[in-house]
């Protein structure tokens, strides 16, 4: 069998952790379809989800799901931070038990970058892009300074106080997905978004004890893990997702990365995704697989955790070079899980996996895999 359809357990503080039946992780996409505006999935997500967790892969991840109303990044995100949409949640996690994948949510809060426009092509059509006005529907943001870099309306800079109310619901949210049956919770801190904000040299100019140097810049992610790691059960993994590189001098840098790394999982994190950037302007490489080095680099730093790369990972052989050289433990596949959800199955078959080993919903059969 090939590396990657190998089964993988994920560490946990507690018991054996969690079995994954293979290394493919449906990456989070955010799917700008709660219409209704109230954070509550539905027949979609379940339908983008289930065909995903049909299609083989081995850990589902949800789109960003926001921790509070003023975390979404657009009012079509979904959310965990009220009862009902837990419970809207929780058939979605049966599902995709039943189809034997592992199910994971990422919590999500964008700071800076929330209350804009879906990033639909309609809305784009009809010029609705950027922020959305307090007027049309959109809210006040804060993060941890005030800044014009996303070319959004700018922030306010949060107080200790709202700082301290945050962490908090970053753990209510991770108690909710508990509730919800998640196996994994895994905290944004990519893509600009809040957590990434502290971190990064380019968006806090804080001079308090949240901004300045390293230790007080990563002071806001450290306590949110710790707040989440004492919310979640010991025998679930606890994940990040980091942007391992803001790609411009005097951002937040791989080398950073690899140290707070060590640091998140002494206090917890065992699992890790590595994406970049999504602060101003992309300075980064592109191409097939430019975001692998970042993982290898994290997996180097904590070689004991689940490290996962992610970016312009395409096709079957190319994810297996990934794992067979040892850069990562598993690969995060995006946008073509968007175009093929069979993307496992279809991989497994081109590497020459036998029938009974090739994961699809025996639906599908008679595809003949």
């Amino acid at each position: 069998m090939s590396k990657l359809f190998t089964p993988v357990q994920l560490t946990t503080p507690q018991g054996p952790g969690l079995k994954l039946r293979n290394r493919t992780v449906l990456a989070p996409m955010c799917q700008y379809s709660v219409t209704n505006r109230d954070g509550v999935p539905h027949a979609w997500h379940l339908s983008h989800l289930g065909a995903r967790a049909a299609g083989g892969f081995g850990l589902v991840m949800t789109e960003a799901a926001a921790i509070t109303a003023q975390g979404r990044i657009s009012d079509h995100d979904a959310g965990i931070w009220n009862d009902t949409q837990t419970q809207a949640w929780a058939p979605i996690v049966d599902f995709l038990h039943s189809q034997g994948a592992a199910a994971g949510i990422q919590l999500a809060h964008a700071g800076a970058k929330a209350s804009t426009y879906a990033w639909l092509p309609q809305a784009a059509a009809d010029g609705k892009v950027g922020s959305i006005s307090v007027q049309d529907g959109g809210w006040d943001t804060t993060g941890p300074s005030e800044t014009e870099v996303f070319g959004l309306v700018s922030p306010a800079a949060m107080s200790v106080e709202q700082i301290k109310v945050s962490i908090q619901d970053w753990a209510e949210a991770a108690r909710r997905a508990d509730e919800a049956g998640f196996d994994l919770v895994q905290l944004h801190g990519a893509h600009g978004y809040l957590i990434h904000q502290f971190l990064s040299p380019l968006t806090n100019t804080r001079t308090d004890e949240y901004g300045g140097g390293y230790e007080n810049r990563t002071r806001y992610a450290r306590e949110v893990i710790s707040a989440v790691r004492a919310a979640w059960p010991d025998h679930k993994p606890l994940a990040i997702r980091f942007s391992g590189d803001d790609w411009v001098e005097g951002g937040w840098r791989i080398e950073d990365t690899a140290r707070f790394a060590t640091e998140a999982y002494e206090l917890g994190v065992t699992a890790f995704d590595l994406s970049s950037a999504g602060i101003g302007k992309y300075f980064g490489p592109t191409g097939p697989g430019f975001q692998v080095p970042l993982a290898t680099a994290v997996k180097h730093a904590v070689p004991d955790a689940f490290v996962t790369a992610v970016g312009m990972i395409n096709d079957a052989s190319q994810a297996e070079q990934v794992l067979v050289t040892g850069a990562a433990d598993g690969v995060s596949i995006g946008r073509a899980a968007l175009k093929n959800p069979n993307w496992p199955a279809a991989a497994a078959a081109e590497l020459g996996a036998a029938p009974d080993e090739v994961p699809f919903a025996a639906q599908y059969w008679r595809a003949h895999w």
